[in-house]
């Protein structure tokens, strides 16, 4: 069974308009999440804002927003002009313009949400807007409040219905030749391009979630089932693996030598690990 939505509205494109529920696509429910206590009393710990120099709460009626500008000095901002920049939360999801998806980087995609027709009327239109995007490549622009924040969002077809993408800010973004740039661009040698691919070849499988399960998650369900039985936990923690040779010159050896090797293991150990 489907999670219920957690956000409900309209899409829009010109005169065609239609009911659309919205789920983000991932989810942390699952993961282990903790309280701090204070341990002498068992007592759960509550956090405050303070004034930082007499130490005494304040008041949310009385919490602003302050711009530093200066080591000591802070332009102070009201709620009514922080409101009056904000996009109307109107619920409407309104597609301003369309673009090549591929002119689209990865980079720019933030977090996917799953959005589909919130009854059996609206599912003509959806899918007339779902369609003629797949049809011509291009995905859907438009701007809408989410998470108390405006953003830019990604409207892209997906089977039967539309993955909405938060787009990341401009600033977020950094150039990846500011960092790639200064990497040596000439070609590695043919030989050694040749056993990576042997190993690329003997370590390909299929995918599966199970690869990207997360083995904390797993220990610290098992400490804590353990500690509901009021019994001591098995150690778990797993052993370091064997980081393979150091950066220290004794244990610098030829790149063909160690591909080689590797490869003539790879074919012994046979694809199970």
């Amino acid at each position: 069974m489907a999670p219920r939505s957690f956000w409900k509205g309209y899409l829009r494109l010109s005169l065609v308009t239609c009911r659309v529920a919205m789920m983000p696509a991932t989810s942390t429910r699952k993961k282990v999440r903790f309280h701090t206590i204070n341990r002498a009393t068992g007592n759960r710990i509550e956090s405050r804002y303070v004034d930082e120099t007499t130490g005494k709460p304040v008041r949310e009626q009385d919490q602003r927003k302050g711009y530093p500008i200066a080591e000591d000095r802070l332009i102070v901002l009201e709620d009514e002009e922080l409101d009056a920049v904000a996009l109307e939360s109107t619920r409407t999801i309104d597609i301003d313009m369309f673009v090549p998806r591929d002119d689209i980087a990865w980079i720019w995609l933030d977090k996917p949400h799953y959005l589909t027709p919130d009854d059996k009327i609206a599912e003509e239109a959806f899918s007339v807007i779902r369609d003629a995007m797949a049809a011509t490549g291009t995905v859907g622009i438009a701007r809408l409040v989410l998470y108390r924040r405006e953003r830019a969002v990604m409207l892209e077809p997906r089977g039967n219905g539309i993955v909405v993408w938060t787009l990341r800010y401009g600033d977020e973004v950094r150039e990846a030749e500011d960092y790639f740039g200064g990497i040596d661009d000439a070609r590695p040698d043919s030989k050694a391009l040749s056993l990576v691919g042997k190993l690329i070849d003997e370590r390909t499988t299929d995918w599966k979630p199970s690869m990207v399960e997360d083995p904390v998650q797993k220990r610290l369900k098992a400490i804590i089932a353990a500690k509901k039985r009021k019994q001591k936990p098995a150690q778990s923690r797993a052993k370091a693996k064997d980081e393979g040779p150091s950066d220290t010159p004794d244990n610098v050896v030829s790149i063909m030598d160690a591909l080689r090797k590797s490869v003539e293991a790879e074919k012994k150990g046979g694809k199970s690990r």
